[in-house]
């Protein structure tokens, strides 16, 4: 699978205690395509809430409807940065362009 910085994926979170990510959500691909060009088996991805509560927090950037190809307004909420098997990244989404992920 070729995956690219700025990409976003419908990633199904499996750890999901405390305040971690949880179930199926849309996840932006951090990682350098350096490495997603790599062997590795894994990627770092931030998790893509649609709870628009957290826009407000420092760092978060917030979406508008059909940016990164998202169906409706979402949040990339930074604090929830996670290294995961690439075979947990399902079906491609979208991908965010460069002025979006500079903000990330």
């Amino acid at each position: 699978m070729v995956i690219r910085q700025g990409d976003v994926y419908w990633v199904t979170f499996t750890s999901g205690r405390g305040s971690e990510p949880w179930g199926r959500r849309p996840a932006l691909v951090l990682q350098h395509d350096r490495f997603n060009r790599s062997r590795l088996n894994t990627a770092v991805v931030v998790a893509i809430t649609s709870n628009l509560r957290y826009a407000t927090l420092p760092g978060n950037v917030r979406l508008r409807k059909g940016e990164g190809n998202l169906p409706k307004p979402c949040v990339i909420n930074v604090t929830q940065l996670q290294t995961i098997d690439r075979a947990y990244l399902q079906k491609k989404i979208g991908a965010l362009p460069r002025h979006l992920l500079r903000r990330v």
